[in-house]
């Protein structure tokens, strides 16, 4: 069975046959907005567009969504005050003030891992005086980077310590890869019916990919295969052989950051495998699109698990699912794990909220369905 690619719900001005075609003017051609700009769901766009609006010499206002604006945006804000630019904050949440002047490159120590912090700041010092250099206290996704290495970008990498001088590129063409976040309920989907799946165009970053190594400790036998590469991506497939029985495991502080996005699935997986699964220092988790600690604790037990918070650290215990009804309270990924997790439960299973699943994976009940799974979508 193949899955992978997108769904489009319409078709944006620019947009013709899934090509986004974006004619740049340098910083320069930048224009202050008319309007604020909606950022959605997404703390990425709002991070990353704050780094390169600070070099832009207006004012840009950021919202979002009801989510989006109990997020904390200060760890970027205080960094690119120092480079130079006026950012406000309401209490240190969004929306985002941000006028933009003349920037000077900085080295910025972050306090807790963030690969949209430090893209923003890569972004930001993209146009500033001398060189910008991010240190982070644990690795973190490297897209960024990655795309302006390839572009051509003096970008300079000694371990965590990441670096850029003022640059412009003169364009490019690139497609899209998968997200492996999203493939990553698809891997998790076929482990629990013990199916063979192959996913294919997937982003295949070898900083998004720990969760591959998790998925294996419990049981799960995955293969890659690099078929190209992308804008300094590897690209290629994911390949999922039959499961036939989940372990439980242990994922440590030091590698949450690499698995922060995928920790409500594996901690689906990890309700259906025999012992204790545990996912220490995940204090992150209470800051993303809900507090997803709480909401996995709260779901897992709703749906006839085992789970609980003790300090920042996530337990589940293994032994399966009776079914009942979860809330996502409004977050994708937590939405698409409770499907995930439901599909093996002893009894029939409802998710609440399951149109926020469209955040990140259009498509994922239609993708689901395709893979032979029994979802009904009602109301």
């Amino acid at each position: 069975m193949e899955g992978g690619g997108s769904t489009w719900n319409d078709t944006p001005r620019g947009v013709s046959n899934g090509t986004l075609e974006v004619e740049g003017e340098g910083r320069d051609g930048l224009v202050e907005p008319g309007a604020g700009l909606d950022c959605g769901n997404s703390g990425t766009s709002m991070r990353l567009l704050a780094g390169i609006l600070a070099t832009a010499p207006f004012t840009s206002r950021l919202t979002g969504d009801r989510s989006l604006s109990t997020r904390p945006m200060e760890r970027v804000a205080g960094p690119l005050r120092q480079m130079g630019a006026t950012v406000r904050t309401t209490d240190g949440h969004p929306p985002l003030i941000v006028t933009g002047g003349r920037l000077l490159g900085i080295e910025h120590r972050m306090e807790a891992p963030s690969a949209q912090v430090k893209g923003a700041l890569l972004l930001a010092g993209v146009q500033a005086s001398g060189e910008t250099f991010v240190v982070e206290p644990a690795a973190t996704r490297d897209h960024t980077e990655r795309a302006l290495d390839a572009l051509g970008a003096p970008v300079r990498r000694d371990g965590l310590r990441v670096g850029i001088a003022r640059f412009q590129h003169e364009g490019f063409e690139a497609t899209v890869p998968g997200d492996p976040s999203s493939a990553a309920f698809l891997i998790a989907a076929a482990a629990l019916s013990g199916s063979e799946v192959t996913i294919e165009g997937v982003g295949l970053n070898p900083t998004r990919l720990h969760f591959l190594q998790v998925l294996s400790r419990m049981g799960v036998t995955v293969e890659t295969a690099i078929a190209g590469e992308q804008l300094g991506e590897p690209v290629g497939s994911i390949h999922v052989a039959p499961t036939d029985a989940l372990r439980s495991t242990r994922v440590e502080a030091d590698e949450l950051p690499l698995v922060i996005d995928e920790v409500p699935v594996l901690a689906m997986l990890g309700t259906h495998a025999p012992g204790e699964t545990w996912f220490l220092g995940a204090s992150e988790l209470r800051v993303k699109e809900s507090d997803r600690l709480a909401a996995l604790v709260a779901g897992i037990r709703a749906l006839g698990g085992h789970a609980a918070a003790e300090s920042d650290d996530l337990v589940i215990a293994g032994g399966g699912l009776r079914g009942g009804v979860a809330s996502s309270g409004g977050d994708h990924r937590v939405a698409m794990a409770f499907t995930v997790g439901s599909l093996a439960a002893d009894r029939p299973s409802e998710v609440e909220g399951m149109e926020a699943a469209a955040v990140s994976f259009p498509g994922f009940v239609e993708t689901l369905r395709s893979m032979g799974a029994g979802i009904e979508v009602v109301g």
